[in-house]
């Protein structure tokens, strides 16, 4: 009996140092991560969010963001249509050593890509951090930004600048925008640029403003409209409100993950272009043997 009573208790020591162990690895797990949920989904639309996260239920804090909260950064900015009556978007953010730089990915994201969400970010002021942006269906993105706020204030435990994520949120839908008519990198590139002068653009006209943008948009082999002029120079007077050494120091510091992030979708692309020539070819291949055999005359037997 008292044998029994021994393997019970050294069962019972067992059982609790596992509990304890897997607590203080969920604990620091979650003392560096978030997870924002959007409020409007269900167990099930919540579940395929984590799955594209790569991380189970319970490993990270999980806070919620609600439609009310979105549109403090997104009304008169995006049609209203965009914006809805639901929170959908959600993100996971982890934060990363300083120094690292910012990594972000999307999945059932239509409309923002990873390095417009990254040039937006820097704008608002974060830093070193690991960013999943995704829904359980296909949404724009642009209600992201909230909930990338709200975890990283919450991880941090400092607010960051209330016009700075305004300016970040107008950024992410002006690039949007251009992006559709001109290329996703393009439109990044321009954007950046002119964050980056905005030491002399605080001084300058509107025309003078234009006339910086046109040069830009002339190294990129872009011609914009006048609407597009406009919303960039309204962008630029509103950067004008952001400290412009620290602006720019956060620009420079993500210029080398845009880059990358550039290169890696050009491969992309480059491979599955070469996949479609090959398909293709062995396409036009077959067709060319099919009307072979559909010219040779068959012999019939007399």
């Amino acid at each position: 009996m008292t044998n029994i009573r021994f393997k019970k208790f050294i069962s019972l020591l067992l059982t609790a140092a596992l509990f304890l162990g897997l607590s203080a690895s969920a604990f620091a797990v979650n003392m560096q991560s978030r997870a924002v949920i959007g409020a409007n989904l269900d167990q099930t639309q919540i579940a395929q969010v984590y799955q594209a996260f790569g991380v189970p239920r319970g490993s990270a804090i999980e806070l919620y963001v609600t439609n009310a909260e979105e549109r403090m950064y997104l009304e008169g900015l995006v049609d209203e249509s965009i914006i809805g009556t639901l929170s959908i978007s959600c993100v996971y953010v982890e934060l990363l050593p300083a120094g690292s730089g910012m990594d972000v990915t999307t999945s059932n994201i239509t409309w923002c890509t990873p390095q417009m969400y990254i040039s937006a970010l820097a704008t608002a002021g974060v830093t070193d951090a690991r960013i999943i942006v995704a829904a359980p269906v296909p949404v724009s993105g642009t209600a992201g930004l909230t909930g990338v706020y709200k975890a990283y204030e919450d991880l941090t435990g400092q607010k960051l600048d209330s016009v700075a994520k305004l300016v970040s949120t107008q950024e992410l839908t002006i690039t949007g925008e251009l992006a559709q008519e001109i290329g996703q990198m393009d439109s990044t590139s321009i954007v950046s640029e002119l964050k980056m002068m905005l030491d002399y653009t605080r001084n300058m006209s509107d025309e003078e403003i234009r006339a910086q943008i046109e040069a830009i948009a002339g190294r990129y082999n872009v011609r914009l409209t006048d609407t597009q002029y406009s919303q960039l120079i309204s962008l630029c007077r509103s950067l004008e409100g952001l400290d412009s050494d620290s602006l720019k120091q956060r620009v420079e510091g993500v210029q080398d993950t845009l880059t990358k992030v550039s290169n890696a979708k050009t491969q992309i692309v480059g491979f599955v272009d070469t996949v479609k020539k090959v398909v293709t070819s062995i396409a036009s291949f077959f067709e060319t043997i099919s009307d072979l055999i559909g010219t040779i005359q068959v012999p019939t037997q007399q």
